[in-house]
């Protein structure tokens, strides 16, 4: 897959694609004889995992790290365990205090048709 196709099929600019490539946090994507990247589906499995991780809200350096230590092999499986461990801690309170927000926002809302009557 091209730059473009990879862009659109997950919703991810080409700069920041470039800009993930650059810093190690996508693999080298190999590129064809005009020298235009050629995603393969190992590729867009990692720009997948990347999208849903920083979704999630995982931070580019904590991304680098898991990738770099991924890359050095099943050895490190406990401690990339324990990273996705702790950013999903971090997840949970996150979505506990959006919950908080939703609950107050609700209750606001139900306020004003109270008003209004």
């Amino acid at each position: 897959m091209t730059i473009a196709e990879v862009s659109k099929k997950y919703d991810i600019s080409a700069d920041t694609l470039r800009y993930y490539e650059r810093i190690g946090l996508l693999p080298r994507v190999n590129r064809n004889k005009s020298g235009i990247r050629d995603y393969s589906e190992e590729d867009c499995n990692w720009v997948e995992f990347i999208k849903c991780m920083r979704s999630a809200g995982l931070s580019i350096e904590v991304l680098i790290e898991y990738i770099s230590l991924y890359q050095k092999g099943e050895h490190t499986n406990q401690a990339r365990k324990e990273i996705l461990i702790e950013e999903r801690d971090k997840l949970i309170l996150r979505i506990d205090e959006l919950n908080k927000t939703l609950e107050r926002l609700n209750w606001k809302i139900e306020q004003y048709g109270k008003w209004s009557k």
